[in-house]
């Protein structure tokens, strides 16, 4: 069997779904809390992790990678806190073994802003203030990802993965989606090499919206605005081609570089690679162990071309960095990070704790 292909062919279809899908309305950003990304170690490595992941977040990353764990349970928590404790991220990952070939995964993700206040009915029936009529909601964005991973019979060191990936986002009682997508995703082990690809939203991602317009009209129809109808929002797919090298520096210290090329098909963004067609972005990152018990890690991603105000062009990029500590079969990672341009937003601390169990262990 030809594997370039197979990788031709995946490619031109991805293409052939994104210029199809883009003539219809699909929106640029549509779903990107999804492109965040989990785990303080990723983070920490600037979001290069498609050829390397090997614990319980590969079911967002690449769910081939859920083979890379060699214990029978692994667990993976994360809570971060963003725009100086507006938005909260919170991210919860477990997979389990089947068999010595096969192993599923489930995850669960939740970016949202809480306490939000409704001043529709600030103003009481007298036209006095009253803060007492103030209600507080909230906007979220949640995902659940069921990953199933297995060994490929087509050659040793092969592994595949997919995601039944179900999102839904709601805006308090105002208006809310459900909608559902597919992930696929493969790891290929070579000596010190490892090699990876993950197709996001591989049929691309419908999410149907519904509005509660009761609730708005008042508002809309004083402001102006149209009140807004049910509407079919699609989430084109992304490529990720992943590449990663292990280092042996003495019996106790040992390196890791990797580096993951995040393609877009919306069109042309502010990014290294771009066409009218398809966006390219590199993302790099680097991990120094001592023992497999401290970890020091920095990435460097989020590369942007942006114009100045005398029409020069200047790039940007977000440097990260991170530590992690393993404690017996806990780990305990800390990243600082951001998910902005470093010059207009104050970077966060994110935590993330991982636990991976045998069956002796019970």
């Amino acid at each position: 069997m030809n594997y370039k292909k197979i990788v031709i062919l995946l490619w031109l279809g991805l293409l052939w779904v994104s210029k199809a899908s883009a003539q219809t309305i699909a929106p640029k950003y549509s779903n990107e809390f999804l492109a965040i990304g989990v785990g303080a170690r990723a983070l920490g490595m600037g979001n290069a992790q498609v050829a390397l992941v090997n614990d319980a977040t590969a079911g967002y990353w690449n769910p081939a990678g859920l083979l890379s764990i060699y214990n029978d349970y692994s667990l993976s928590l994360m809570h971060a806190e963003y725009f100086a404790g507006i938005a909260q991220y919170d991210y919860a990952g477990f997979s389990t073994r089947i068999d010595s070939s096969s192993v599923i995964g489930l995850s669960l993700i939740r970016f949202g802003v809480d306490d939000i206040p409704d001043t529709r009915f600030l103003f009481d029936a007298n036209g006095m203030l009253n803060y007492d009529n103030i209600r507080f909601f909230s906007a979220a964005d949640y995902a659940f990802l069921f990953s199933y991973a297995r060994e490929s019979s087509l050659m040793e060191g092969l592994s595949l993965g997919a995601n039944a990936k179900v999102v839904h986002r709601s805006v308090g009682r105002f208006a809310n989606a459900w909608g559902f997508g597919l992930d696929a995703g493969a790891q290929y082990h070579l000596g010190r090499w490892s090699f990876g690809l993950m197709l996001r939203d591989i049929t691309t991602t419908f999410n149907a919206w519904t509005y509660n317009s009761e609730l708005l009209k008042d508002v809309y129809s004083q402001t102006g605005n149209e009140i807004p109808e049910s509407s079919l929002e699609v989430t084109l797919p992304r490529a990720v081609i992943g590449f990663a090298r292990k280092f042996y520096f003495s019996e106790h210290f040992s390196g890791l570089l990797a580096m993951d090329l995040v393609t877009t098909f919306d069109g042309k963004r502010n990014v290294l690679i771009r066409t009218d067609v398809a966006s390219t972005e590199p993302q790099l990152g680097m991990e120094l162990a001592y023992q497999d018990l401290v970890y020091l890690r920095a990435g460097i991603g989020h590369f942007q071309q942006l114009k100045d105000f005398d029409g020069s062009k200047y790039t940007t990029f977000r440097p990260n960095g991170g530590i992690g500590v393993r404690l017996h079969k806990v780990i305990i990672d800390y990243a600082l990070t951001d998910i902005a341009d470093q010059s207009s937003a104050p970077y966060s601390h994110v935590f993330s704790l991982k636990v991976n169990l045998d069956k002796k262990d019970e």
